[in-house]
């Protein structure tokens, strides 16, 4: 029995050493990934800067995801960040002789905002005396719209340009809730608050279609206007363009219309780079990327320091933000927000802070913190707001009282409206599921709060209840507008008649007193160093991104799995989440919202 007992033991052992070693084997595989593809290629003289526009266009360039490498998946994706100070390091650098804007099929591009700004940095880069070239099978309009400036616009004999015009599409859930016996419970302030409207309707508002139709048209004219200008057309040749569907036309068309200016497979692009370069047939280019630019950058360490704070994704509270469908979601969460904040505060060499803010808003709660500690630190030191994509409702309210405001003129902001949803799953539950409830209780709304808002709402409110949850939404519009009032010094009536939840694009917000100038990141910077008297300063970037080793650690698989749940459900994956998250809240306020009409998707 002892030997039986002490084999079991050694046995036990040896697993566990087995796994140990195992573990420890897989990190220093995981860790010489990593140091490999982290390394740069050189930066010689005849270098060109290579952009592959595949994937999504994000805020910030993301560490590469552990879990989706170890799967040997991966979701593709550009930083704005990394591709605005590459192509700023290319216009400087003697050794970069020009651009290869390389499209891929795949390009879902970002934010009308985002994709203005990387085409501004291109345009300022070929300033500098410098060309670019832009070659792809298939451009998609937001490739596009990017790659329209270049010297030289080629694309595949068979390949295709889809230049089509703008639209938006949000999707209706009234009547398949409707099938299932559930129903939403919508308390809201604002006419053009049109959040609400996918849960309660099967078509847009007259009013949530005038805003979507003014912002639309806003966009699509200064794409026009910007295309146009660089490719030697006029806006109604494009707008011409647009009805015809050039996706489905023969490609030699794409030539003679003046949308592209010659035909060629990738070996013919080649060659024509080649040629441009003056190298021989068959010479290797010298293709660096933007990682490689930013590493080779020279970088100043200056005494005085602006810093740049990245806001952009849902906001949420700490509670909000262990959901399990939001894991995997980049969000603003309001503790770890505020301490970074409390950190640039207390930061005696950060002299001035520019919050980049690319968020379509949230929790109206968590906006409110957020926007206070904001001001705790404009107090001390100027704050300056560059909008990115979107800064809507939510994003607007943390923006509003800002030192300065800058936009894009195709930013989407404004949005100035609270909501607030409650399902009421009665018929569900009782009816189709045979599930009843019987309540004891103290008060007459003791049960308000409760099992009411933690998971499927077991009855209706009554009449008293919703009048007090109207009340909460009315207390949270006059507070919201109160602090735009003060930011933007004028009066609270005036911010009313602007707000009511209508979404403004930057070029419309600056007529009518929403943000104070149009300009980029670069333009927010430089105001930000003046505010504060900076002659000489270096720039740092807040939050510190995780690298893969510390995503490792913090278990970031919820992140590949949240990818994956995105790639299944679809168009229906704006549903499930919101439906999850309105299901999940442990308090009343967090059925509050202060955020953009619908999720943001345009054609």
């Amino acid at each position: 029995m002892k030997d039986f007992l002490k084999y079991v033991f050694a046995t036990v052992v040896g697993i566990g050493l087995a796994c140990l070693l195992l573990f420890v084997f897989t990190l220093i595989s995981l860790v010489g990934m990593t140091v490999s593809e982290s390394q740069t290629t050189a930066v010689t003289k005849g270098s060109v800067l290579r952009i592959n526009l595949a994937g999504t266009l994000e805020e910030r360039a993301p560490a590469a995801n552990p879990f989706a490498t170890i799967m040997g998946e991966s979701f593709g994706s550009n930083g704005l960040d990394e591709l605005l100070a590459a192509v700023d390091e290319a216009a400087k650098n003697d050794k970069v002789e020009g651009i290869y804007l390389e499209v891929s099929s795949t390009f879902v591009g970002g934010t009308p905002a985002m994709l203005q700004e990387l085409r501004q940095a291109l345009l300022k880069y070929k300033e500098s005396g410098k060309w670019i070239y832009a070659y792809g099978d298939i451009y998609s309009q937001g490739a596009y719209y990017l790659a329209s400036l270049a010297d030289k616009v080629v694309v595949n004999p068979k390949g295709i340009v889809d230049w089509h015009g703008m639209g938006g599409a949000p999707m209706f859930y009234t009547d398949a809730m409707k099938k299932l016996g559930v129903k939403m419970q919508v308390f809201k302030v604002g006419t053009f608050k049109s959040a609400v409207e996918p849960y309660i309707l099967t078509q847009m508002s007259e009013a949530n279609r005038l805003q979507t139709e003014a912002y639309l048209n806003s966009i699509w004219n200064q794409f026009r206007s910007e295309v146009a200008d660089s490719r030697k057309l006029t806006s109604d040749n494009l707008n011409a363009l647009a009805d015809t569907l050039t996706a489905m036309r023969p490609t030699g068309m794409l030539v003679e219309c003046g949308l592209v200016d010659t035909l060629a497979y990738l070996d013919g692009f080649k060659a024509l780079l080649r040629t441009k370069l003056g190298l021989k047939e068959k010479r290797p280019i010298n293709f660096v990327t933007p990682a490689d630019l930013v590493a080779a950058a020279k970088t100043k360490n200056e005494k005085n320091r602006v810093a740049v704070y990245y806001a952009y994704g849902e906001i949420v509270d700490m509670v909000a933000s262990t959901s399990p469908l939001n894991a995997g979601s980049v969000s603003i969460e309001t503790m770890p927000t505020i301490r970074e904040l409390q950190k640039l505060r207390k930061d005696d060499k950060v002299k001035a802070v520019v919050l980049r803010v690319n968020s379509p808003g949230g929790s109206a709660f968590a906006s409110e913190q957020i926007w206070h500690e904001l001001q705790l630190l404009k107090a001390e030191k100027p704050v300056v707001v560059s909008m990115g994509g979107l800064a809507a409702s939510g994003g607007y309210y943390i923006s509003c009282g800002a030192n300065k405001i800058f936009a894009e003129p195709t930013t989407l902001t404004g949005s100035i409206g609270i909501f607030g949803m409650v399902p009421d799953a009665s018929e569900l539950l009782e009816n189709k599921l045979g599930l009843h409830f019987d309540v004891v209780k103290t008060n007459k709304h003791a049960d308000f709060g409760g099992a009411a808002v933690l998971s499927f709402a077991a009855r209706p409110f009554d009449e008293s209840e919703s009048a007090l949850m109207q009340g909460m939404i009315e207390q949270g519009y006059d507070l919201f507008t109160s602090r735009v009032a003060e930011g933007r010094k004028i009066s609270q009536d005036s911010v009313d008649v602007i707000g009511q939840g209508r979404v403004w694009t930057g070029e419309q917000a600056l007529k009518i007193g929403l943000v104070d100038q149009l300009g980029n990141l670069e333009d927010a910077i430089a105001e930000a160093a003046k505010l504060a008297e900076l002659e000489k300063y270096s720039v740092d970037r807040y939050p510190a991104q995780p690298d893969f080793l510390a995503q490792l650690m913090q278990q970031k698989k919820e992140s590949y799995f949240d990818e994956r749940i995105r790639a299944s459900f679809g168009d229906l994956y704006p549903f499930v989440f919101t439906m999850q998250r309105m299901l999940h809240p442990q308090r009343i306020d967090q059925c509050i919202y202060a955020r953009l009409p619908f999720e943001f998707k345009m054609w």
